[in-house]
């Protein structure tokens, strides 16, 4: 019965997580709700997109007296501010943001035009895009599955250490191997594909995503050579490594991520 609620709360802490790290992070997209002349809007404004295609954007709208225009410049610049008129589908607006080289991203906001009102929907700011190059489905979902199988036993392991449950250190080896496996040989190939580094993390760069997966799995190498010795277990520190984690997951995902230097045409970090 332990087990099964320990098991629980583990699961319940990564899915929570999981999603806030999700949500908050600069490549969800970004929700907008509000209302032309009476209408209420409700919709979202892309922030990711595959770098070998046009980014569609959709706003539902009726009645064919509204228009839209897109406004989009590279990013970051003070460039003029380019157009594209929105081409009515049904209920919907439509137009697409151009496509730019992996890393690279476009600001852009849109406007409505009804009868006399003119309206600028990106509620506070203009968003944001990043593209990438296209990840096949055989590095992404590999790494998405072991990076939160990785959390999950992670979570596991420090309420197991918490409770002085003799599994702890099973736990911690497969946390360790997990995160091997996910944040150290698909997460590079994922970022190849993505942006054309393997690692930009430390040494080489400032990555946040990275750099997070270096100081988990450095937590968890050390909780793990401390507690090598089953007879002789320390549970402080698969607490310690646990609980950091948890913290770096909770970190908005791609935060501070690869971008495309404009003047140069090399992609930076951090």
């Amino acid at each position: 019965m332990r087990i099964f609620i320990g098991w629980f709360l583990a699961l319940l802490i990564t899915v929570t997580t999981a999603y806030y790290q999700r949500k908050t992070g600069p490549s969800y997209p970004k929700e907008i709700q509000t209302e032309l002349n009476g209408q209420a809007l409700k919709f979202k404004l892309p922030r990711t997109h595959d770098s070998d295609g046009n980014c569609e954007v959709r706003i539902p709208v009726n009645g064919n007296n509204v228009q839209g225009k897109i406004f989009f410049r590279r990013f970051p610049t003070n460039e003029t501010w380019d157009t594209l008129a929105m081409s009515r589908t049904g209920n919907d607006l439509v137009a697409s943001l151009p496509a730019q080289p992996p890393a690279g991203k476009l600001q852009y906001f849109v406007e409505l035009t009804a009868n006399s009102t003119v309206k600028r929907l990106d509620g506070q700011n203009a968003a944001i895009i990043r593209f990438k190059g296209p990840v096949p489905l055989w590095v992404l979902i590999p790494h998405i599955l072991m990076m939160f199988l990785a959390m999950l036993f992670s979570n596991m392991a420090g309420l197991a250490a918490a409770f002085k449950v003799t599994r702890m250190r099973a736990y911690t080896i497969i946390t360790v191997v997990l995160m091997v496996i996910g944040g150290f040989i698909f997460g590079p190939i994922m970022q190849k594909y993505a942006f054309g580094e393997f690692w930009t993390g430390v040494p080489f760069g400032w990555d946040l995503t990275d750099n997070k997966t270096l100081i988990a799995i450095v937590f968890w190498v050390l909780a793990l050579l401390l507690n090598r010795n089953p007879r002789k277990l320390r549970p402080g520190w698969i607490i310690i490594a646990a609980v950091i984690t948890l913290l770096i997951y909770s970190i908005p995902h791609s935060l501070f991520g690869s971008e495309l230097n404009i003047a140069t045409g090399t992609v930076t970090t951090g």
